[in-house]
């Protein structure tokens, strides 16, 4: 019998974490968020099975408040066009907004383009 913890790494994947280059933020991000992940799992494991009615429910919704997927680049791309200013915005202001924001509306609009099919 062995004294291995329940939530221990396959050696697969700490020999993937051993090759990382040296930045031990990144290494311990990642260990981290596999970590933090399998006890997410575990967690909805236990309501999935425990919770007679809505589980399966309650653990989904668990999943996606713990683990949100970030937004599409179509949605954030939407966002930034939105706070683009409209009639009435006065120079000062303008001047702000496109040293700000335009080339990030480029960078993400180049993300954009990139992502559609040829």
């Amino acid at each position: 019998m062995t004294n291995q913890h329940p939530i221990t790494p396959p050696p697969e994947l700490v020999e993937q974490w051993a090759h990382l280059p040296a930045d031990w933020n990144t290494v311990a991000f990642l260990i981290a968020q596999w970590g933090a992940d399998q006890e997410l799992e575990a967690c909805c494991e236990v309501l999935a099975r425990e919770l007679i009615c809505d589980g399966k429910h309650v653990a989904t919704d668990l999943r996606m408040i713990r683990r949100p997927k970030p937004p599409s680049l179509k949605e954030t791309l939407l966002a930034r066009v939105a706070r683009i200013p409209g009639e009435g915005a006065d120079a000062a202001y303008l001047r702000h907004w496109v040293d700000n924001e335009s080339q990030r509306l480029v960078d993400l609009l180049h993300e954009v383009f990139k992502s559609l099919p040829d």
